[in-house]
């Protein structure tokens, strides 16, 4: 099948490699001049896990190609799909349908034969419906049809949840276009759930799945403070919680509040969305707002490890949003580190992916570290705000002999409570006092 990708990022390049890697003839296409000359000469523009080897090897093989051409890209393909950004707007907080609209029109000309065209990004209900009526006014004589194909990519596991997906979801208004999909993935039949709904029900259920889990890892938040409170270890209680099948165990991990490309951007759209429609979706709301108070709340609870003190100097560990990743958006440890500057703290951070990322966002308002004990050196506390697996085997001697004070604030919880203690450190936790 000849596909075009309109949009190189998190969901269009992963997405592009793993296509090609099924056999077949894939075209990504970007504005970005830099990002295609880079990725047309072998070079990576984003990392995720497993991807660059499966990258390198469908552009030898010739199944895998890029271009600056939206006709290149998309004339004579079987299937398109729409992969580009829908920011939150600075005001409403709805999404940005700007990207999604100059796709569609961009692209409506230079349709030719039937075309699948397939809506990747998470967008508002009812852009499907939008989609079409701008490309039949743009090009009457196309044939085509639009669907919803919402990505469940986790940012880090994004080629693994590729090849291994929970469920894959098509919003199909007609049979045609539904038999164009059910080609695509009949690699995957018999190894995973497909769902064929109406379009605008596909739509939503991107922001309903995501809404609800950004709510569960608000709950367990909230649980999590009060297990601080009452004596409660919160990961007993989150075990507890995930034995019954009705709750499960997953997104039961407390820590600074959730973040990334999707949950924030994704919930405050589903309140927009409901305040458009006329519905209080409350639970929502509440998850937005309790969530916006946590990277606050966090940042308060560092401060007060320093005593504070103006000018102390905090070693931070992580800036990525989560593991596996070099994306900073709304990463609660960036919005961690952005409230401990406007209390005048000196910040040493260190990330093992995302500093160029972060330098990009934050500049010189704070130092970058090559190593995590470089990180560490002088400072009054050192925090853990991303789930690095290099960060639960820290050298807990070499750290105390270096830091200025011996104190730790983990809000990953990655470090050994006991092993911390036996080192002479005052150490604070999430969910479980000691």
């Amino acid at each position: 099948m000849k596909i075009g990708i309109i949009g190189t990022g998190y969901v269009g390049l992963p997405t592009g490699v793993g296509l090609a890697e099924l056999g077949n003839e894939v075209v990504c296409i970007d504005r970005d001049e830099e990002k295609i000359a880079a990725l047309q000469s072998g070079k990576l523009t984003l990392f995720e896990d497993g991807l660059e080897e499966l990258f390198k090897k469908n552009v030898a093989e010739g199944h895998l190609r890029f271009t600056r051409s939206m006709r290149e890209g998309v004339e004579g393909a079987d299937l398109v799909m729409i992969a580009v950004g829908t920011p939150p707007h600075p005001v409403t907080k709805e999404a940005d349908m700007k990207y999604i609209h100059a796709a569609a029109a961009e692209l409506a000309p230079c349709l030719s034969g039937y075309t699948v065209i397939a809506t990747k990004s998470t967008v508002p209900v009812g852009t499907g419906d939008d989609i079409e009526g701008l490309i039949r006014k743009t090009n009457p004589q196309a044939d085509f049809d639009v669907v919803s194909l919402p990505e469940f990519l986790r940012e880090g596991f994004a080629i693994h949840d590729f090849f291994h997906p929970d469920r894959i979801v098509v919003g199909a208004n007609t049979e045609k276009a539904a038999d164009v999909l059910k080609a695509l993935y009949r690699p995957f039949e018999g190894k995973t759930q497909m769902l064929f709904v109406k379009r605008r029900s596909s739509e939503t259920i991107k922001y309903a799945s995501n809404a609800f889990l950004a709510i569960k890892i608000h709950y367990i938040n909230e649980m999590a403070d009060f297990c601080e409170k009452a004596g409660a270890d919160v990961y007993e209680v989150a075990k507890g919680m995930g034995l019954d099948s009705r709750i499960g165990p997953r997104f039961l991990n407390p820590g600074p509040g959730y973040g990334g490309s999707c949950f924030p951007k994704d919930t405050n759209a589903m309140a927009y969305m409901g305040r458009q429609n006329g519905v209080n979706l409350s639970l929502i709301q509440a998850a937005i707002d309790g969530n916006d108070a946590r990277k606050h709340a966090m940042a308060d609870r560092i401060w007060e490890a320093v005593g504070d003190n103006a000018g102390a100097k905090i070693a931070v560990l992580g800036l990525a949003f989560k593991d596996g990743t070099d994306d900073c958006r709304e990463s609660p440890a960036m919005q961690i580190v952005e409230n401990l500057l406007l209390k005048q703290a000196k910040i040493m951070a260190y990330d093992p992916k995302a500093m160029d990322n972060a330098r990009k966002i934050l500049g010189d308002k704070i130092a970058y570290a090559r190593d995590e004990y470089e990180a560490a050196n002088g400072a009054d506390v050192l925090v853990v705000l991303t789930e690095w697996s290099d960060f639960k085997h820290l050298d807990l001697a070499k750290l105390k002999g270096l830091m200025n004070t011996p104190k730790i604030v983990d809000l990953r919880n990655m470090l050994c409570p006991e092993e911390v203690k036996e080192q002479g450190f005052e150490y604070s936790r999430i969910g479980k006092k000691f």
